[in-house]
């Protein structure tokens, strides 16, 4: 079978506190929204703005975090791949739709008092801080602090 790619890149703001719950094995999962924004020029001349909202899912140690470090307002950068789940409405009886991103990597972007949570998830103050959950990926890794700007060089193509 050929190789496929499934990846997402949002930078963006928290509409709303994100919800922490458990699965009943003690899974814990973080849901939220992510609002993302575009500014166009329509057809007169005249500047627009375009928000664009998306369903967020965390899971596991990644969940945690959101739950202790992101709030209603927090900038950040994220990373993960489309999932898309569908079920029977009880009361309509129709098939309804649901297109998630499942987080892999997150980093709170902005410093205390900007929304951003402040520091790492160890308390460490630092301009951006990365919160990534990777089954493969080494305890080491989790505590990494990143850049909070994106330049040209972060880029890969």
């Amino acid at each position: 079978m050929a190789k496929s790619v499934n990846k997402v890149i949002l930078v963006g703001n928290l509409g709303k506190d994100p919800e922490v719950k458990f699965t009943p094995s003690g899974v814990p999962v973080a849901k939220f929204s992510l609002a993302t924004n575009e500014r166009y020029k329509d057809k007169a001349g005249e500047w627009q703005d375009r928000t664009e909202w998306h369903n967020i899912v965390a899971w596991q140690r990644l969940a945690e975090i959101v739950g202790e470090y992101v709030k209603k307002g927090s900038k950040i950068y994220i990373e993960g791949r489309l999932q898309t789940s569908s079920w029977e409405d009880k009361q309509s009886g129709e098939k309804k739709y649901r297109t998630e991103i499942v987080a892999s990597d997150l980093v709170l972007l902005g410093g205390r008092g900007e929304g951003g949570g402040g520091g790492d998830h160890e308390g460490r103050s630092s301009r951006g801080a990365s919160a990534s959950f990777d089954q493969r990926s080494s305890h080491s890794e989790e505590h990494a602090p990143a850049s909070a700007e994106i330049t040209d060089e972060d880029i890969p193509f």
